[in-house]
């Protein structure tokens, strides 16, 4: 995956469990960054570290288009976009890098 890439993303605490939706230019290291508690606000408060489901743009506004979209979907359908390509809620950080970023 090139390191630069306009992205939205969705990380869960577990299956099911509380959702956090967000966009980035560089997936693995926003990821390492929520993952490492790095980030305050939400994603720390509530332990959201696991990346269940992400989408690339080709741009930064049609990523932000996106991610205004889901977060405006009900959770039920979040779930189910979720669970389409990912139903076992793995963790697909460690598909994305093999060793942290810097």
């Amino acid at each position: 995956m090139r390191e630069r890439l306009p992205c939205v993303y969705v990380l869960a605490s577990s299956q099911r469990g509380t959702l956090y939706v967000g966009v980035t230019s560089n997936l693995p290291k926003r990821v390492f960054q929520h993952r490492n508690d790095l980030v305050d606000g939400f994603s720390r408060r509530y332990r959201v570290h696991d990346l269940v489901w992400y989408e690339l743009h080709e741009t930064m506004e049609s990523a932000i288009q996106r991610e205004k979209a889901l977060k405006a979907w009900r959770r039920a359908w979040k779930i189910r976009l979720i669970e389409e390509s990912n139903p076992e809620w793995r963790d697909l950080y460690t598909s994305l890098v093999r060793e942290e970023p810097t």
